[in-house]
Formats: structure tokens, sequence, C-alpha cells
């Protein structure tokens, strides 16, 4: 890992993943994104130029951590998912404080514009913190939207609600293109309001001039997870995956309903999924049918879910995936969603064997409903009350 020193902002390049050190003062001061690219120290939306004229560079910064606006990196489609910056309740949607949302939707009207657009659409670099002090970690050049979103899913105003009070924000997708270093010669150049884009990345000027964006994509080496990669490591994703188990702990085929509306939230083309009864499933806890394609041209594929209320120290192990294996049909794929993880063994086993298993583990619950707007011990627990209600016994 490169790791710049603070006396070295000034002049360094930009390289993806590399450390960028601050101060270590113990205030604002710290900051080292001022003297790498010349913004300023607060905020998550950065730049240099004029929101409502001409923006030269925007500068995006995350922590990475806030439960309830997770915004996320996935380095194996090279995709970036970012929120805007109106996070509580009581303005308007564009109305905030550094027009972070205004920004976000004045760069996408443009990148959708065609090549004139596209050439006002600044350089944007995106920063992460690094986990220690002030010191960030650079995540890449990106642009806005995907070539594999429609338009309408670049740039969404979702509705979240805090207390009773309703609210809207955005939820932005970038590209991070296969650029590995930014030369420190382009950002000067940005910074001293010169900008020469010849010297910029090939892929980006590709972009500027044909909107065909390549993406930095980083697979996986090892394409099975650790149980500690499956399990939340902080404290609060500890407490939303330990609200799940409790609700469901004296009903466990109550979890099967609950399974099934995390696979909905995971794979959003399933056309239909319906819990079986315990008594007549055979193993399964629900079938399904994922659609692909739409219209008269779309399919319909077949698929197993199961699902496992456990506590760690006990695991999805080899007998359970077994089980779930036996039962598919040729063409069919399955799932397995859990409370806990899936025994190493048997993840590499699956994997090693090629069998088409998805595995939704605790991690990925934590996940999947923070992005759905329930980052919250409290958010949770309304959830599971609402939409899987504890049985009412009849009083005899």
């Amino acid at each position: 890992m490169t790791i710049v020193p603070v006396d070295q902002l000034s002049t360094a390049d930009l390289q993806v993943d590399a450390i960028y050190q601050g101060g270590r003062k113990g205030n604002a001061g710290d900051d080292p994104l001022p003297k790498l690219v010349r913004v300023d120290s607060q905020g998550g939306f950065r730049y240099r130029g004029k929101v409502k004229g001409k923006l030269d560079m925007l500068v995006l910064t995350t922590s990475m951590n806030d439960a309830d606006w997770p915004d996320e990196l996935d380095a194996e489609t090279g995709i970036f998912t970012y929120f805007g910056d109106n996070k509580k309740p009581g303005r308007d949607l564009h109305d905030t404080g550094r027009d972070g949302n205004l920004i976000l939707r004045t760069i996408f009207e443009h990148s959708r514009a065609g090549q004139e657009g596209r050439q006002v659409v600044p350089p944007i670099f995106l920063f992460a913190s690094a986990g220690v002090s002030r010191d960030v970690r650079f995540l890449g050049l990106a642009v806005p939207g995907a070539s594999d979103l429609d338009a309408s899913e670049e740039l969404v105003a979702i509705w979240r609600s805090t207390k009773g009070e309703r609210f809207q924000n955005y939820r932005a997708r970038f590209t991070v293109i296969d650029a590995a270093r930014m030369h420190r010669a382009w950002v000067d150049s940005i910074i001293a309001g010169k900008s020469d884009h010849s010297l910029a990345p090939d892929q980006w000027q590709l972009w500027r001039k044909t909107g065909r964006r390549k993406p930095l994509i980083a697979a996986r080496t090892l394409e099975y997870r650790s149980r500690n990669e499956q399990l939340p490591s902080d404290h609060d994703g500890q407490a939303i995956i330990d609200v799940v188990r409790q609700h469901f702990k004296s009903r466990p085929h109550a979890f099967e309903h609950c399974a099934a509306a995390l696979a909905r939230l995971m794979i959003p083309d399933i056309a239909g999924l319906d819990v079986t009864r315990p008594s007549r499933d055979g193993g399964r806890d629900a079938i399904g049918q994922l659609r692909v394609g739409s219209g008269p041209s779309g399919i319909l594929v077949d698929f197993a879910l199961e699902a496992k209320c456990y506590t760690p120290p006990t695991a999805v192990g080899v007998k359970d995936m077994s089980r779930l294996i036996s039962r598919l049909r040729h063409r069919q794929f399955g799932v397995i969603v859990t409370t806990s993880c899936v025994d190493l063994q048997a993840y590499k086993e699956i994997k090693e064997d090629q069998h088409p298993i998805l595995v939704i583990a605790a991690q990925d619950i934590v996940d999947l409903l923070r992005r759905n707007g329930r980052g919250s011990v409290e958010a949770v627990r309304t959830w599971l009350s609402e939409e899987f209600p504890a049985e009412h016994k009849t009083q005899a």
C-alpha cells in the first residue's frame, strides 16, 4: 500500500488506493485534502469553481460508516453509490448547506446532454476515510452513471422518514473509470484555473468524447468469504442482526417469510416467491422464479430458498448445504439466507464444485436493511413487527 506523508501532499499524484496522510494536531487543520487538491476541509462535497457557474473539480468524500446513508464502492463492478447531503428532515431536496444535491442534479443533467454536456462535467475525485486520524484513501476518478443502468436509475430521489417526518435525498451512482493514476500536472492545471485535460487519463477523455465508460474492475481472488467477512464487525450491525434473531427465536418457521423478503431486496427481478408449508416443503423453505429479460422475450428461472435463523458460533454446514443442493433440479439455482454464516468448508465446496448457490449471510442482511432505509435497531424492530408480527395465541 502506498502511503503519502503530509509533507508530500502538494506534489503527489493521485493513485488508486493510496493513503494520503493528514496532520496529527487533532483539529480540522489535519485534513489532507486542502493541501492535496486545494479544496476546503469540510463536508462530503468539496469543489473548485462555482456551483451555479462552472465547476472545475468535484471531490466527494465519505466515511463509509453512515448506517442510514451507506455509501458503497463495489470493487467488482466499479460502481460507486453515493448519497446526497439532505440527510435530515426540514429542508427541500436541493436546499442544502453546501449545495451538494444541486451539484448532483447538475452534473447528471450535463452527463446526459451528449458530448457538449459532458465537456462541462468536472473531474470527480473520490476519497474515503482511511480510519486513522483524518487520513484519506483515494478511491478513483469517477464519471456520472453506469453503462448497465437506465438513466432513471443513475440519480434517484428517495424518501426517508425520521421521527414521523418525511424528506427526500439523492442516491447517485457513478462509474470509477479504469485509471490507476492521475498525474500531478493535470491536477495542478485544474487548480491553476487552466485545466489541461489532455493530461487526463485516456479513459476519462474517451468518456468525454463518446460517453463510453470503462470501469475499474477488481475481481475477488477468493470466491468464498471467511466467517468474519460474513458477520457484522461493527456494534450497530451486530445489534441489528441480534434484533432479527430475537424476533424469530421462538418461531423459526416465521423467519422463512423474512428470508423471502430479504431475497427480494437482494434480487429485485424475482417474479414470484412462495414460502412452502413446513410439512410439505420437502426441505425447501421457499420456491420462486427469477425473471430474466422483460416483456415477451423474458424467461423465468426456477430457484429454491432455505432459511436458517442461526446464532454464532452455529453456522450453515455441509449437511445444510447438501440438503439444498440435492433438491435443485437441472437449470435451477439455490438461495441460502442465514442470520449467521456459512461454514468455511461448506462455502469452499459450493464454490469449488460450482454449485449455483447465492449466500445471504448476516452481514448481507445488515447491508440490505441499511440500503433500504432501516439502518437502526429501532427501524428494524418496527419493520419486523409490522411485516412479521408475532402470532397471537387464542385464549381458551
